[in-house]
């Protein structure tokens, strides 16, 4: 019963060769496999978590499914970004076009008003302090509380001959 204790060892035959390497090979790789698990795992974040674990398989068939439904999940998270991503891009043109409108109504305005400050310059009198338009929009200060300029007052300048 000794002698055929010494002869199996580990459920092997202990003299043969070819096993006790097969065996050292299956050890070592499950070792590896042990180990590039572990340091998946730390690298993992919470998203890639659940895909590292699917690495171990017992059949080429059931690698296949588990690639593919991972597979389907990762087009589905590329559909999704791909769909926000036309989604933001078109909420930015059309938030361009109406803001380059609004810049275009506000060009035209800001003529409108430059074209009847022209015309309304010269009716004014020329001992008035409205007389010269670059004075006027030097001392007009912008009120940040009420969201408006401050113009001087209008003020005739009569000069008295001696």
């Amino acid at each position: 019963l000794q002698m055929l204790e010494r002869q199996v060892v580990g459920g092997e035959q202990a003299k043969n060769k070819d096993l006790r390497e097969k065996h050292k090979h299956r050890k070592k790789y499950a070792d590896e496999r042990r180990m590039q698990l572990a340091a998946a795992l730390q690298q993992a974040d919470e998203d890639s978590s659940d895909w590292v674990l699917l690495n171990i398989y017992d059949s080429i068939q059931e690698e296949a499914r588990a690639k593919s439904k991972l597979l389907e999940k990762m087009q589905k998270k590329l559909r999704a970004a791909e769909t926000e991503i036309k989604d933001l891009q078109s909420e930015f043109e059309l938030e361009k076009i109406n803001y380059l409108s609004t810049i275009r109504h506000l060009e035209r305005d800001t003529m409108l008003f430059q074209q009847l400050l022209d015309q309304v310059q010269s009716l004014v009198r020329r001992d008035c302090n409205y007389s010269n338009l670059e004075k006027i929009k030097r001392e007009s200060v912008w009120d940040e509380e009420t969201g408006c300029w401050k113009i001087p007052e209008p003020v005739v300048q009569k000069t008295h001959l001696p």
